[in-house]
């Protein structure tokens, strides 16, 4: 892909401001399809597609949350990691208000209000993550040590097997 078959986003010109090397992919986003659809696009384990999550606590404090795109975050477990009474999901109207992203589409680089991040400690295990390029239907391939040069983030386990 040349620089101009992807979009510049503010992720991009984050990445690019710290020199981080990625590669990007365009895929058919679909309402609802989440990593699964970009990972059966690509044949890439969904495990290695990191979702961008957006909470908010009991007092109405955001932050970001990166999980492994087949899991989902025990919101128990991280209230009690950070000490709080509860963490509910954002809405999509609240989300894109504190990162500037349209919901779909969200980065956790380049966020219109720095939020406190939080990774998933087997994340940072994997040789190379794909990650929302801050567009709908736009994926980023990068290293997670490459997460650490541009985020700056606490690692948790909260990972639980989704109800099928």
């Amino acid at each position: 892909m040349t620089k101009e078959d992807y979009p510049i986003t503010s992720a991009i010109r984050i990445l690019r401001e710290k020199n981080i090397t990625f590669k990007p992919y365009l895929y058919q986003y679909e309402d609802h399809g989440g990593t699964r659809q970009f990972a059966t696009e690509f044949h890439i384990p969904e495990h290695y597609v990191i979702k961008t999550l957006i909470f908010e606590t009991d007092q109405k404090a955001p932050l970001l949350m990166l999980m492994h795109g087949n899991k989902e975050v025990s919101t128990k477990q991280l209230a009690r990691i950070l000490g709080v009474k509860s963490i509910m999901p954002c809405d999509e109207k609240t989300a894109q208000r504190y990162t500037g992203y349209q919901f779909g589409g969200t980065s956790p680089f380049g966020t219109r209000h720095t939020l406190p991040v939080y990774v998933e400690k087997t994340i940072l295990e994997l040789q190379q993550i794909y990650i929302n390029g801050g567009k709908r239907g736009f994926i980023i391939a990068i290293t997670p040590k490459d997460l650490a040069i541009v985020l700056t983030f606490t690692e948790v386990e909260t990972a639980i097997i989704p109800h099928s």
